[in-house]
């Protein structure tokens, strides 16, 4: 997959940013301001963890979130459920959506792999339909599995 030199410089940046940091919560809260700095036109950005409940919200930045979501529900759910990543265009126009916030009109959602399982799922949200073309949603999966080679698995957040 090629992503735009813009994104690859980012990769750089945050491979750089996150070496050092053996802190998975620390990780994850620069992770989340690192791309509500970078990425323009999105208005929440974070970690859904999993939990024996659901998942539960982890390390964000935006608006107050929902807390706790089971699986299969909403797009954070249906996402970690399949461990397929979902980008939904028009969040109106999604029956499974969960109206965390009214502003945001399109989402974007990609599963934390640990080995084969999904440990967590970054959330992106933004206010403008159709914000996450292909280009964007391939630097965020390659983002993600950047940070994964960072995450301390052995160590519970929740």
């Amino acid at each position: 997959m090629v992503i735009y030199m813009k994104y690859d410089n980012l990769i750089k940046t945050v491979k750089a940013l996150f070496k050092d940091e053996p802190n998975t919560l620390a990780l994850l809260s620069n992770a989340s301001a690192f791309l509500m700095e970078n990425i323009k036109d999105i208005n929440w950005v974070g970690f859904y963890l999993k939990t024996k409940d659901g998942l539960s919200v982890g390390p964000f930045q935006g608006k107050v979130a929902c807390s706790l979501i089971k699986p299969k529900m909403g797009v954070v759910g249906s996402s970690y459920s399949e461990g397929l990543i979902k980008v939904i265009p028009n969040v109106s126009l999604e029956e499974n959506h969960i109206y965390c916030d009214p502003s945001s009109k399109s989402e974007v959602v990609i599963p934390i792999f640990n080995q084969s399982r999904v440990w967590g799922v970054l959330d992106v949200d933004s206010p403008i339909i159709n914000r996450f073309d292909q280009n964007l949603v391939g630097f965020l999966h390659q983002f993600t599995l950047t940070l994964t080679n960072f995450i301390d698995f052995n160590n519970p957040l929740l």
